[in-house]
């Protein structure tokens, strides 16, 4: 798995730039040219705060792990979506909360906190992240796409 953070290093590692400290994400150039293995077994998917294409009540804000596997999410309230990818590749049957996925659920879970950890997101409401980052919102009360 890749996340968007880690385009621009890995971008920087194929073209022999050197990466700034202050980057995010990481460098899977070597990965990509078949020099190394892969090291991760999953990435942090999130949505801090619904963008301009929700009506504030049906966007939410969330956070979630993509293993090789299984897509586990949590919204605010809790558990939301876990699919597992393979047997069920166009993710039709959701797993969260179900007892045959209780414990699937919580190893994943605990992923997800320890990613969350690592990133120093404590996974607050999205108007919260909008006064931090000084965005300004449309009268759906989300932050618009602009040009």
């Amino acid at each position: 798995p890749i996340n968007t953070p880690d385009i621009m290093p890995t971008l920087l590692g194929l073209s022999g730039i050197k990466i700034p400290k202050s980057v995010e994400g990481v460098d899977y150039s070597g990965v990509l040219t078949g020099r190394a293995e892969p090291s991760n077994d999953a990435e942090m998917i999130t949505c801090p705060s619904p963008c301009g294409e929700w009506y504030r009540g049906l966007g939410r804000e969330f956070r979630g792990v993509r293993t090789r596997r299984y897509t586990y999410v949590r919204d605010l309230k809790g558990p939301w979506l876990l699919y597992d990818n393979q047997r069920d590749p166009h993710q039709l049957k959701n797993l969260a909360g179900t007892p045959e996925a209780a414990e699937l659920q919580k190893r994943l879970d605990a992923m997800l906190a320890g990613k969350l950890k690592a990133a120093g997101d404590d996974f607050l409401p999205g108007a919260k992240y909008i006064d931090k980052w000084g965005y300004k919102v449309n009268a759906r009360g989300t932050v618009s796409y602009t040009n």
